[in-house]
């Protein structure tokens, strides 16, 4: 199980060191802020949705390793998906790192959001992995707020 949690560290560090989709999106047809003020965490999301899909995404700002991986993954994985799909993959990883899943539930089914397993075991990591994609879903929604996990 150490070599796996090692495994799970070195992707949320280089995604955090590298992250994928960083940059800003000048034609972004959605755009929503993200914030938490208790860590300091801020990005925004840019979408480009077109038909009801996500044809583009980026991030940009700053925040600790966990929140910035999880939203360099979280713009991998939901490019090319379906408003509908990119919700339902949210709801899934919300109620992984929240430790509400199923137990049947398979955290592979999450692709490399399986990295954050360890995060349930501290509530306020939780909130770095979720800014991203609470932020996303008021993008998706046109909601002019600034998300927050607080």
């Amino acid at each position: 199980m150490s070599d796996l949690r090692e495994l799970y560290q070195e992707v949320i560090l280089d995604h955090s060191k590298h992250p994928k989709n960083y940059h800003k999106m000048p034609d972004a047809t959605h755009i929503a802020e993200g914030f938490n003020p208790l860590c300091g965490d801020h990005f925004y999301i840019y979408l480009k949705v077109e038909d009801g899909v996500i044809k583009d995404i980026s991030f940009e700002g700053a925040g600790c390793a966990i929140s910035k991986a999880s939203a360099s993954i979280m713009t991998s994985m939901v490019k090319g998906k379906t408003i509908e799909e990119a919700e339902k993959i949210f709801n899934e990883f919300h109620l992984f790192v929240t430790d509400k899943a199923d137990k049947d539930f398979d955290p592979n089914s999450l692709g490399k959001l399986a990295v954050f397993s360890g995060v349930s075991e501290f509530p306020v990591r939780v909130k770095c992995a979720t800014l991203a994609w609470h932020t996303l879903i008021n993008a998706l929604k046109n909601k002019n707020e600034v998300a927050s996990t607080e």
